[in-house]
């Protein structure tokens, strides 16, 4: 099972390193930053109104002291101590509510000021990143497309593979046909197989045929002297010369036969 379990990891990590796009990743990466940035700012926002609102009771109760101050004063004045000392003791509970506020507003503005560092802190990680992240894939994009043009010119790459593997198998295809029509010529120049339109002929029936025109080139030369001779011997040369040019023709057969 360890084995088997290993063996499963070993192909899934495989498997995803090569769907694995480092761009993507930059850039998810760089998504979650700018999430994380986003949320930092909004505890910022958070914070500051919290204080703001603090500032608002805290006016509110200074504005209410302020009052019962005077107003025990005017009590004193017109000779109510009773009155007076009503307002002070309310006046007092006001101002311990003042200083619980106070001390809460500090608080949350040291808060504040933190969250600002940290977030002006992560904005400027977040810029370097993306710097980096632009410089990172622009240089992967570059060595991606030298890599592909370095296999293109050298043939090692998927697809210029399959063009060699095409290319090799329509080289094979053309020399078989070529081959099977250099055969085919010479088995009907042979006689070996028979032209059904009649215009090719064997190697014998081309010798005859240049024999019997030889023949009669010959015969009608004969003639042809024979009637520029004139006289009584003409028909005598002329079929002296057609025995001599048989004879001659049939001498020279058997030899050309045996040569073809």
């Amino acid at each position: 099972m360890k084995r088997m379990g290993m063996i499963f990891r070993a192909k899934a990590n495989k498997a995803l390193d090569r769907a694995e796009d480092p761009r993507e990743t930059l850039d998810y990466s760089y998504q979650k930053q700018l999430e994380l940035l986003q949320k930092v700012r909004r505890g910022v926002a958070d914070v500051a109104t919290s204080r703001k609102r603090l500032e608002l009771q805290l006016n509110q109760l200074q504005g209410q002291s302020a009052k019962l101050e005077d107003q025990g004063r005017k009590a004193l004045a017109l000779g109510r101590e009773d009155l007076a000392r009503e307002a002070l003791s309310r006046r007092a509970a006001l101002q311990q509510q003042v200083t619980d506020l106070e001390t809460q507003h500090a608080t949350l503005q040291g808060e504040e000021e933190k969250l600002t560092l940290a977030a002006q802190r992560l904005q400027a990680k977040v810029d370097a990143f993306r710097t980096k992240k632009e410089t990172i894939k622009a240089t992967y994009t570059a060595a991606q497309a030298q890599t592909r043009i370095g296999e293109a010119f050298s043939g090692i790459s998927e697809e210029m593979g399959d063009v060699g593997l095409a290319i090799q198998r329509a080289e094979d295809k053309t020399q078989q046909l070529q081959a099977r029509a250099g055969a085919i010529d010479e088995l009907l120049a042979s006689g070996a197989l028979d032209d059904p339109t009649g215009t090719a002929k064997d190697d014998i029936a081309a010798e005859l045929d240049r024999i019997s025109g030889g023949t009669d080139v010959e015969l009608e030369l004969q003639r042809m002297k024979a009637e520029l001779a004139g006289g009584s011997t003409a028909p005598q040369a002329i079929e002296g010369g057609q025995q001599d040019a048989a004879q001659q023709q049939a001498s020279q057969a058997p030899h050309r036969f045996d040569k073809s």
